[in-house]
């Protein structure tokens, strides 16, 4: 409510089984995320971010041992069964990957509205490019339809800042109130 009725918040690291935080962080349990999202899971939704770069290149989890796309769908079944809403997927630094335009098929086919995010020249160094329709205004607006919009992604460097970023450029040219 302080940022006007819409929050984008980014999520990293593990969100089930963070057995890692739970080592080092007093008191942290490693189900603690989850069971945050599910104190808020009437208000928020999950979309998750991934790169087409790290689809292109099979980027592997180094802890499962599946790939970056494989964890998106694992995590959508994952989120989804213990019900939270998964409103979509961005796959940013879009550039029509042959690998990524094959996910992306494939994630509408199981109904995951995709939204792509392109690669932005000059970013993060230059500002008043990339704050302009011709940078963040270039990528696709992800309709969203709960106030809480939690951002995730399959693993580091897949977008979820800029995939944030993207989303108060175009709200605010939307006259949308929200905050990150």
């Amino acid at each position: 409510e302080q940022f006007g009725g819409k929050l984008y918040l980014e999520l990293g690291g593990k969100l089930f089984d963070d057995n890692h935080a739970s080592r080092v962080l007093p008191g942290f349990r490693p189900d603690s995320k989850v069971a945050m999202l599910l104190n808020l899971r009437n208000q928020a939704e999950l979309v998750i971010a991934i790169s087409a770069d790290d689809i292109e290149k099979n980027k592997l989890r180094g802890d499962l041992g599946i790939t970056y796309d494989a964890e998106v769908l694992r995590l959508i079944d994952a989120f989804r069964g213990i019900g939270l809403y998964v409103g979509s997927v961005v796959l940013t630094r879009w550039n029509k990957q042959r690998s990524a335009v094959m996910f992306k098929q494939r994630l509408e086919s199981l109904g995951v509205p995709v939204y792509r995010h392109y690669n932005i020249e000059g970013y993060p160094y230059n500002v008043k490019h990339i704050v302009s329709d011709q940078g963040f205004g270039a990528n696709e607006y992800v309709e969203t339809t709960r106030p809480l919009v939690l951002v995730t992604a399959p693993g580091p460097g897949s977008g979820k800042m800029a995939t944030c970023l993207s989303q108060l450029y175009h709200d605010h040219k939307r006259g949308i109130k929200a905050g990150y």
